[in-house]
């Protein structure tokens, strides 16, 4: 089990706009995912699995959204009276107010809360991103390391390393140089977005964070840990990487959440999201078994609680709720819970978003046999706010495109 002085701190406030409309009325870590459980409880089951049992939720963007699906933290075990949930939102009334404008600023603002937790280790975790780890063992290796930041890092594909952040280490795992999103990569070598911190050092390199901005005279602006803090304890020697082996896979973009979808299907899936000492935990309020017709085909595809399948299904996640009538065919797809698919509709390589109803004889996107993360053209096909009742009969989305579109994100 953890050590008890270990506080984890989830960042669950940002706004997501890569992913477009799925998180334009929903924060990122409410976003659906895997037929039955959401972004967030992939971070609060490794929390609970690993025994962390002192768990905050930052979050900012859509709160509503977040907050139902938490609820007293009863799925992952933390509605106790010693420890548990704690939820942090933007507040006023202290010099620390307002809203967040990254990770450091988000942390900065919660410092003095920190402070009397008394806490010996502080964890942050990323609320968006699919994989299993025993946060214990790394906060046990970190403990008995010279380190005040322990980085958990995996591999990713060259193309796409400039999403993260980039590191070089040496043979004994100190992080020699540490690059925030590069323009020009120079490596596979990321971030995983895991970071054990000794909390005493976290909130001096927060302080001298906000003592720099202030004394530069800008806006009181400390922007993300990659920007100032981990350089900084990466420059003084101080840091060093816990390297993750496993599956690990961002999916902020559509792109990477379609393909993380993909991932679980197959006969020998790329990753399981169950496994009987290691659950995923969740809340949900769909109950009862999926159901399918006399009609109905389904092949080498995940089917969520209450789903009702009339139609043909293949090779594709059925959310909770959500309905494929007869005659409709769903190939390559993520249709989220309680979508409709109209009878003669056809859906290739798309994500519906939760409610949306696909009317009779759609086209949305096309098949793209073998494609990937990096070849697919991925359709995205969400509630149309504008439209009065459903899209009209026959309605047509191309590959790759996006409906409704937004003429400009207020979030970018």
């Amino acid at each position: 089990m953890a050590p008890l002085s270990v506080v984890a701190i989830v960042l669950a406030g940002g706004a997501g706009s890569r992913l477009s409309v799925l998180t334009r009325d929903r924060a990122k870590p409410a976003v659906p995912y895997g037929a039955g459980y959401h972004l967030v409880d992939f971070a609060l089951s490794n929390a609970a699995n690993s025994g962390l049992r002192d768990v905050w939720v930052v979050q900012q963007f859509h709160p509503v959204s977040l907050g139902t699906h938490l609820r007293s933290g009863r799925p992952w075990d933390l509605d106790r009276l010693d420890g548990g949930l704690l939820v942090l939102h933007p507040s006023q009334g202290t010099d620390r107010d307002g809203f967040h404008s990254g990770t450091a600023d988000a942390l900065w603002k919660q410092v003095e809360p920190l402070r009397r937790s008394g806490s010996r280790v502080t964890v942050v975790l990323s609320a968006d991103a699919v994989y299993r780890l025993d946060y214990d063992e790394v906060v046990r290796d970190h403990l008995a390391s010279f380190a005040e930041v322990t980085m958990v890092t995996t591999r990713v594909d060259p193309e796409d390393a400039g999403r993260y952040g980039v590191v070089r280490v040496a043979d004994d795992g100190t992080v020699l140089d540490y690059r925030y999103k590069p323009d020009d990569p120079q490596g596979d070598l990321v971030c995983a977005e895991v970071f054990v911190f000794n909390t005493a050092a976290l909130i001096r390199h927060l302080e001298a964070a906000a003592e720099d901005v202030a004394s530069a005279g800008g806006p009181a602006d400390l922007g993300d840990i990659g920007d100032t803090v981990l350089p900084a304890m990466v420059g003084a020697g101080h840091a060093r990487e816990w390297r993750h082996q496993g599956y690990w896979r961002d999916v902020g973009t559509i792109g990477s959440y379609w393909a993380g979808h993909m991932d679980l299907l197959g006969d020998d899936p790329v990753h399981m999201l169950e496994r009987a000492d290691w659950p995923l935990r969740t809340a949900s309020s769909y109950t009862g078994p999926a159901r399918t017709g006399p009609d109905a085909a389904v092949s080498d595809s995940l089917l969520g609680y209450g789903a009702v399948v009339h139609g043909t299904v293949e090779h594709s996640v059925i959310g909770p709720g959500a309905v494929i009538e007869r005659g409709a065919l769903v190939r390559d797809s993520v249709i989220l819970p309680g979508a409709v698919v109209r009878s003669g509709a056809r859906v290739d390589t798309a994500v519906v978003d939760s409610g949306v109803v696909v009317p009779d004889e759609a086209r949305i996107g096309e098949r793209q046999t073998g494609a990937t993360e990096a070849t697919a053209r991925v359709s995205l096909l969400g509630q149309d706010a504008e439209a009065a009742g459903e899209r009209p009969t026959g309605f047509a989305l191309a590959a790759g495109g996006i409906h409704p579109i937004e003429d400009e994100d207020p979030r970018v």
